[in-house]
């Protein structure tokens, strides 16, 4: 049986804030990066200049500033797909009711009803594949 190798993180809250006040000038709250961002930015900040920081000269808020915008618009990116996603699903929720009762009496009627409704939804599906097609990252062979 092998045995867990424990590794321990270096301290996170005290260390950031000092880093943070660290040649900044302050900024109202509104315009400070996500929590997520800063830990980001402290982790990339620590692997280049080591877990002292010597010779770092930018601020834990710059550098967080950077990633929270590059999470913001992935974020866009994602919630545009998932509007997609919701009006696929509506329309696809209006298709699959029936016509009203006692409208369609014939059955050619029907197998044109239903026909409409096969390539109305096979439209819908198609130009969904293709656009979440466009937005998903090339995978390198």
């Amino acid at each position: 049986m092998s045995a867990v190798q424990f590794r321990p993180q270096p301290p996170f809250f005290p260390f950031s804030i000092q880093l943070a006040n660290m040649n900044s000038t302050h900024q109202p709250e509104s315009h400070q990066p996500d929590p997520v961002a800063l830990r980001i930015a402290e982790d990339v900040l620590r692997h280049i200049y080591g877990d002292d920081l010597t010779g770092c000269t930018v601020t834990l808020e710059s550098v967080g500033a950077i990633i929270s915008e590059g999470i913001s618009q992935q974020q866009r990116g994602a919630n545009e797909l998932l509007d997609l996603y919701e009006k696929l699903v509506e329309a696809l929720n209006l298709l699959s009711n029936p016509p009203e009762a006692g409208k369609i009496h014939d059955p050619t009627e029907w197998q044109t009803f239903l026909s409409q409704r096969l390539d109305a939804i096979h439209t819908l599906t198609t130009k969904a594949i293709e656009t979440t097609a466009k937005a998903r990252p090339k995978k390198n062979s």
